[in-house]
């Protein structure tokens, strides 16, 4: 195991990271920019190190200074957390130069799963069913409308490196094809400095269900369960649930042996989720790989009494899984509500600021909150405006929804505007209750009502 790694992250994730090393007597470096000179990440490590000004182009994703750090830092290895340089297979090799350990798959899987058309063609390979689409990658507009005839509409337009919700687009007709590809192609290329695109026919009505998977690197890979990541706005996740209610037993384990065949594949190290589509017939389509931890890993977590950044540092560090597929249990249901620093009434536009007043809720069994913040902090305007997670987990969904209910009122954020009377409202409507959802019904249908009643 190791004696030192450095978080190259900041936030909630990077404070989950610290304290999972501090559990196993791992010493931790904080990287932090000038913005965050007084964050909780910097002052629970070790140590920390300045790395640049607030701008993330100048300290997050400053792959020299992270790798400077860790250098004079003597840190063993790097954990990237998600965002950032998680999924940057550049500087997962410069680590690897640098004689780090980067915490996290190989530079070439990531290569390979990060380019979500790349990996559409080896999970064809991998005879996994992916989504009707594009072979490949579209070059032009025209091109793409050729496709889309095909098809039939509507169709998505995505980003092949893609990821965030950028470089996404919803196509209905003809019409909106050649503006929605130059849109996506060029807000794609300012993202991540690649404007390639694919198409696929879109699912309608479809659950977005995601699994998630450990391999160590002996061979050995097993799934978690899987968690319903449907309800969306901007294609940015809002709230998830493990189990989903939308499918079967026999569904479930279909999935879980189908990640895992997939991850096998590409000889997958490390933490990861497969991402699929849940069709109104029962079949699902693989989407991409996240070739990291995700934000909402803590759902999985409590679903299965299973510590995954722990799992990462040892599976980083040489050490083989100890866990085996049949020892993995879900129990009861989990749901896990993303509290952002934002105006949900001005198109939830961001909301820094300082914190005057701060209450988590706690207390009770099966609720567990994630976050960096505290009374005086500054929220800075220049990051991810996701400030909490609050994860409940009841004996059955009902249960795990009264929880979530009273935990969102008890919490009291003074000082800045944020998301949690949106999530209550939505944790109320009768749809969710009865898990009548899919991936537009946030978006389409329960956002415009919402804007409404706002306004009466």
């Amino acid at each position: 195991m190791f004696n030192k790694i450095l978080v190259a992250n900041r936030g909630e994730i990077a404070v989950r990271i610290i304290r999972a090393c501090r559990e196993l007597g791992i010493a931790t470096v904080a990287v932090y920019s000038e913005a965050d000179k007084d964050a909780l990440h910097m002052q629970l490590a070790d140590e920390a190190i300045c790395i640049g000004p607030a701008k993330a182009t100048d300290s997050y994703l400053n792959m020299q200074s992270i790798l400077s750090a860790a250098v004079v830092t003597k840190a063993q290895a790097i954990h990237p957390g998600f965002g950032f340089l998680s999924e940057n297979s550049i500087f997962a090799t410069m680590c690897q130069e640098c004689n780090i350990t980067f915490i996290g798959p190989k530079a070439e899987t990531i290569d390979q799963m990060g380019n979500k058309a790349n990996a559409r063609t080896l999970m064809q390979a991998a005879n996994v069913p992916v989504i009707p689409g594009s072979d490949g990658f579209i070059t032009d507009a025209k091109d793409a409308e050729e496709l889309a005839e095909k098809l039939g509409y509507p169709v998505m337009l995505k980003a092949a490196a893609g990821g965030g919700g950028k470089g996404i687009r919803k196509v209905a007709n003809a019409d909106e094809l050649s503006p929605a590809f130059n849109s996506a192609s060029s807000e794609a290329k300012a993202a991540f400095g690649d404007d390639r695109m694919y198409l696929e026919k879109i699912i309608e009505h479809a659950r977005h269900i995601e699994v998630q998977i450990l391999g160590d690197h002996f061979g050995h890979v097993i799934h978690l369960g899987e968690r319903d990541c449907s309800l969306q706005r901007n294609n940015q996740k809002v709230i998830e649930e493990s189990p989903s209610v939308a499918i079967s037993e026999e569904q479930r384990q279909l999935l879980g042996e189908t990640a895992v065949r997939a991850a096998k594949y590409v000889n997958y190290q490390n933490a990861g989720t497969i991402e699929f589509l849940l069709d109104q017939d029962g079949k699902f389509y693989f989407m991409e790989m996240n070739t990291r931890i995700q934000v909402e890993h803590p759902v999985t977590e409590m679903a299965t009494g299973i510590d995954i950044v722990k799992e990462q540092l040892k599976i980083a560090s040489g050490l083989p899984l100890e866990i085996q597929q049949e020892e993995v249990t879900i129990t009861g249901h989990t749901i896990e509500c993303r509290i952002n620093a934002e105006n949900p009434a001005f198109h939830f536009a961001p909301s820094p600021g300082k914190i005057d007043y701060l209450f988590l809720p706690s207390g009770g069994l099966g609720l567990r909150v994630d976050s960096a913040v505290f009374a005086g902090y500054e929220i800075p305007p220049y990051y991810d405006a996701m400030i909490a997670k609050i994860i409940t987990k009841g004996e059955n969904r009902a249960e795990a929804i009264a929880k979530m209910k009273r935990a969102l009122g008890e919490l009291v954020i003074d000082g800045i505007i944020t998301n949690q009377y949106f999530q209550e409202d939505l944790l109320a409507d009768q749809r969710f209750v009865e898990g009548a959802y899919d991936t537009s019904f946030l978006q389409d249908i329960f956002l415009d009502e919402w804007e409404q009643q706002q306004t009466n």
